[in-house]
């Protein structure tokens, strides 16, 4: 059985729209200004974004035919750097759900204490039922359609949802190109053979990881032993449950999009690995039972990492969570309504805006050695992230206990806060 919610529950399920995602970002983002004190003007700066692209992508199928696909490229907020912001491909995405996610990256920029903005850009496309010359080829036409937005000083993609280093390396070479030289800060994420830095693929899990040690740290507990379930074994999903085996934890059972698998005495997560690259998933991996994510999300664990494509924990599931401790290792895992039930029943939950930060550190981590042309050690650049992570994590512990709020509520109002301080300081141009 898939481990994924079918398409068709999604589009009948108004928790699943990508507007109520939009309308949430938003009223997040109201309660953060009205804890903050921000006037109504300064609100509705923070709240619209700077600019919003529409492209359409014509791609040269391998049949010879013609197919024009829907890209979208959103620049939310850019007052305390260049735009930043992954680059997806998936059949859900729309204006609203880009728009939400370049808003919540502008936030995430702030808090993670980066020179940052926010922005998210992507194509309404099913990537699996293209094949390798096809999603290069769009690939290329959308980088070109972006070709006055994308600038290594002005807006720098990276990977996202069914992107990786592959589809970075095609942008930033069709960029060049565009431009007559080579610019390895055009784009983030890239393969190491050009420009893209040590460390790099373990970026986003690695630091989810530091932030569940820093609050077991503050609970005066540690990982070893501790039971942990992971929906989605990608990139993400499989750093940070590596990392985590490593530590001492039991993953008891992991899902991705071929099915899942569980073992209650934890599994073999090196073997997984290997074996999920080399079998293209996780299901069928030897000696473990099968596992939905349905099942996953509810088993009896200490901790729960989403880690995929966002909206897990629904209303319809939220009062069955067992897990002590949920990581949003995903965007958006955990809707409006299950947010609300997780924090009433005393679910810690360690939010996305904090938790998949190490993504943008990494992001801007390779920023800075591919406009300086100076290259870092991975010790050198796991021990910048873990600078900035541990440091985002002790802001937000103390925002929370100082305002008495839930840790979302509390990474907000940093993140907003700093974005409204440099509007403050910049003033308003003309």
């Amino acid at each position: 059985m898939s481990s994924l919610l079918s398409a068709e529950a999604v589009a009948h399920d108004s928790e699943f729209k990508n507007s109520i995602l939009l309308e949430h970002e938003r009223k997040t983002l109201d309660e953060a200004c009205r804890l903050l004190g921000i006037d109504d003007g300064t609100k509705e700066r923070l709240a619209l974004p700077d600019r919003v692209i529409h492209t359409s992508c014509p791609v040269r199928m391998d049949d010879g035919s013609a197919r024009i696909l829907t890209g979208y490229r959103v620049q939310h907020n850019n007052a305390l750097g260049p735009y930043t912001g992954g680059i997806r491909y998936h059949q859900a995405v729309d204006i609203d759900v880009i728009t939400a996610l370049a808003m919540l990256q502008t936030w995430q920029c702030a808090l993670m204490g980066v020179p940052f903005g926010g922005a998210k850009g992507g194509i309404a496309v099913d990537p699996s039922r293209y094949s390798l010359g096809e999603l290069e080829r769009l690939t290329r036409r959308y980088t070109s359609s972006m070709s006055m937005v994308f600038d290594p000083a002005k807006d720098i993609p990276c990977p996202d949802v069914n992107t990786g280093p592959r589809e970075m390396a095609w942008i930033m070479d069709t960029w060049s190109c565009n431009q007559g030289y080579a610019a390895p800060g055009a784009a983030t994420g890239k393969p190491m053979a050009i420009g893209g830095t040590q460390g790099g693929w373990e970026g986003a899990g690695r630091g989810v990881v530091i932030v569940l040690k820093e609050y077991l740290k503050e609970r005066g507990r540690d990982l070893k032993g501790m039971r942990i379930a992971v929906e989605g074994f990608g990139r993400l999903g499989s750093v940070a449950s590596s990392l985590l085996h490593a530590a001492g934890a039991k993953i008891v059972a992991a899902t991705d999009q071929t099915g899942g698998v569980r073992r209650d005495d934890g599994l073999d997560i090196p073997a997984l690995v290997a074996y999920s690259r080399a079998h293209g998933g996780v299901a069928g991996f030897p000696d473990t039972d099968p596992i939905d994510t349905r099942t996953l999300v509810t088993l009896p664990v200490d901790v729960l990492i989403p880690a995929s494509t966002g909206r897990i924990i629904t209303r319809s599931n939220a009062n069955q969570i067992q897990a002590e401790i949920v990581v949003e290792g995903a965007n958006a895992p955990t809707t409006p309504a299950a947010d609300e039930i997780l924090h009433k029943r005393g679910v810690t939950l360690l939010p996305d805006v904090l938790a998949n930060g190490g993504g943008v550190v990494i992001t801007y981590l390779e920023w800075v050695q591919g406009r300086s042309e100076f290259f870092w050690s991975e010790g050198e650049v796991f021990g910048r992230l873990e600078d900035l992570m541990v440091r985002a994590f002790k802001a937000v512990i103390k925002e929370a206990r100082d305002r008495d709020i839930p840790f979302r509520q509390a990474a907000w109002v940093l993140g907003v806060g700093r974005v409204a301080k440099a509007f403050e300081l910049r003033g308003l141009y003309p």
